[in-house]
């Protein structure tokens, strides 16, 4: 009999499982505490599970693991650059960062990405799988065991396209933020999207309080066809109107990350196209980003940033510049992953 990875059960799913064995409803309370509050590993230190129950788990079910195979540390600034592998001999990234108001980590969803924007270093090694919730939950637990560090907010911005893994991840929101298990508020929880419209649309319709940030990166359906090949599908009038939308019904404001490449988006008129097409949204943050180089690519920092900064800000949109993190380790997802297939 084919065991079931218990980490990636809601707790009704727990429950379910465990009636089916003649086990007290409130015993999966238990077991998922000890699962995703206390993050024991084993079955045999759920001290406070009968001798037979934990037999009868580690019959049926089985916990989930994650190995670190190797582990950058910045010399800079604290951050932390993992690179897990997986059950099955794949690879994903993790990025564990230091912020004034907390640590903050970075996870991915997918074993490579599908969505093929040419900046990226996700992108290039191809798509491979959907990681479970376990395995998306486990970049977290154990990061924190490594470090020593307790994680107060998460980005879904590593490798892969959170929303191109929409029933993984939504499980894993409700394990992450259940009030028996790990309890963390979904307002500390960011999205990244390249826009992925349909889903958006499905996300909004769940209210869950998180942050949406969409990967614009540039203004024009032309400009954005040479970079993002996902904006053939869901071009930018598309696209706009979705995040509109979801403010509307979740009233949850909008960030729209835009990565400046040198010679493609980063001049004046750039700036004013983008002041145009989100200033009718009314409430949304902008978040520029110093493209991170890839080997495999010709895309240059610009030199621009503030400069572009500038000009949204005295047009009157929220834009900052997002802080560099763990320069001195590439912290930026895939390209470690890239090095070690």
């Amino acid at each position: 009999m084919e065991k079931t990875d218990i980490l990636s059960l809601t707790l009704e799913e727990l429950e379910a499982k465990l009636l089916q064995f003649g086990e007290k409803k409130f015993r999966a309370t238990q077991i998922f505490q000890w699962l995703h509050d206390k993050k024991v590993t084993d079955f045999d230190k759920m001290s406070n599970i009968s001798a037979q129950t934990r037999a009868l788990l580690g019959e049926n079910f089985y916990i989930n693991s994650l190995k670190i195979q190797k582990r950058l540390v910045s010399s800079i600034d604290n951050t932390v650059k993992y690179l897990y592998v997986l059950p099955d001999g794949n690879k994903v990234e993790t990025v564990l960062m230091e912020y004034h108001h907390g640590n903050s980590i970075c996870l991915s969803t997918q074993v490579g990405c599908k969505m093929g924007c040419k900046f990226c270093a996700s992108t290039k090694a191809g798509f491979v799988r959907n990681l479970e919730p376990s395995e998306i939950l486990l970049q977290m637990y154990e990061t924190e065991r490594d470090s020593g560090r307790t994680i107060d907010s998460v980005v879904l911005m590593g490798i892969g396209e959170p929303l191109d893994n929409f029933d993984n991840v939504i499980k894993y929101l409700n394990l992450i933020s259940h009030k028996s298990g790990r309890n963390m508020s979904l307002r500390h929880i960011s999205l990244s999207t390249c826009g992925l419209v349909d889903k958006i649309y499905k996300l909004a319709e769940m209210k869950l309080g998180l942050t949406l940030s969409v990967s614009l990166h540039a203004p024009t359906d032309e400009k954005r066809d040479q970079i993002m090949p996902i904006n053939s599908k869901y071009p930018i009038k598309e696209l706009i109107k979705a995040c509109g939308d979801y403010f509307n019904a979740t009233g949850r404001r909008i960030s729209f990350e835009f990565a400046l490449i040198k010679g493609v988006n980063d001049d004046i008129g750039t700036a004013r196209e983008l002041i145009s097409l989100l200033k009718p949204l009314g409430v949304c943050h902008v978040n520029l980003i110093p493209i991170n180089e890839i080997r495999e690519g010709d895309y240059k920092k610009s030199g621009f940033v503030e400069s572009f900064k500038k000009i949204l800000c005295d047009n009157g949109l929220n834009a900052t510049v997002r802080r560099t993190l763990g320069a001195d380790i590439e912290a930026a997802c895939g390209q470690l992953r890239r090095d070690n297939i």
